[in-house]
């Protein structure tokens, strides 16, 4: 019996892992969270067993010590079981608790990486997070700790010379403008909101940090903030084809690689 937390990518089945598509198919039960997008979900055969355990906006979340329970109940009953979560397993998935759980439970588990977000979106936006001469690298962070929704040290944050990504930003993307501001950046920085992203609904807004709370875009979805945000150019993901951005931006297609 082996349990495999799978990355199931940031949502378009062609950018799973071929080896994710493989257990997709072989499992006995998937259990998945609701981030996990329809069209990686249509690879599962009809005969395999689906657990949802994604928590709905709005909605009670469900504790970790309860999921990791399910968990150990179908490994206790299943030979292949697959834990599907959006993006990787341990990108903000919670999915060390998970691993750590059942090993000490006695569980043979495998974990099986997947595209994060955290890079997906900016590529699928046209939007490269390093690039010579704009931004020597990246800082991902998430906008909920595990106490308070609003408990980030946006403050610290404020000071890195390079670009930030921020997941599940969306609900406090005034506070964290507001935030990041407060602590020194400028309300004119670029900054760019990226929607279901790889997927036919992906949305793609680009704007400031001083408008970023304006933005109308629902989660999920990545916030990318620096100069790069402005880059022009760039193929942009729209569902089964590309297009080049073209808007109004301070920084067009510069020379050099990142």
């Amino acid at each position: 019996m082996t349990v495999y937390l799978v990355g199931a990518g940031p949502g378009d089945p062609d950018l799973l892992t071929v080896r994710a598509a493989r257990l997709l198919q072989q499992a006995d039960v998937v259990i998945h969270d609701r981030l996990v997008g329809t069209g990686v979900l249509d690879l599962v055969p009809p005969r395999t067993l689906l657990v949802d355990v994604g928590k709905r906006p709005g909605g009670p979340r469900r504790a970790q010590a309860d999921l990791n329970a399910l968990l150990l109940h179908y490994a206790a009953h299943y030979e292949a079981v697959v834990r599907l979560k959006g993006g990787d397993p341990y990108v903000f998935g919670r999915g060390a608790e998970e691993t750590r759980a059942l090993l000490d439970a006695g569980h043979r588990t495998e974990v099986v990486p997947g595209l994060s977000s955290a890079t997906a979106a900016a590529a699928a936006a046209g939007i490269p997070l390093t690039h010579r001469g704009l931004s020597n690298g990246f800082t991902v962070v998430t906008a909920t700790s595990a106490h308070d929704a609003a408990g980030v040290d946006w403050l610290s944050l404020a000071q890195i010379d390079h670009t930030l990504v921020v997941l599940m930003g969306v609900r406090l993307a005034p506070h964290i403008a507001t935030a990041l501001i407060a602590g020194g950046r400028s309300p004119d920085e670029p900054a760019a909101v990226i929607g279901s992203a790889t997927t036919a609904c992906q949305q793609v807004q680009r704007t400031t940090l001083g408008r970023l709370g304006q933005v109308q875009i629902p989660a999920p979805a990545t916030i990318v903030i620096g100069d790069v945000a402005s880059f022009e150019g760039l193929p942009v993901w729209h569902g089964d084809h590309l297009t080049v951005h073209h808007g109004s931006t301070r920084h067009g297609a510069l020379g050099g690689t990142a």
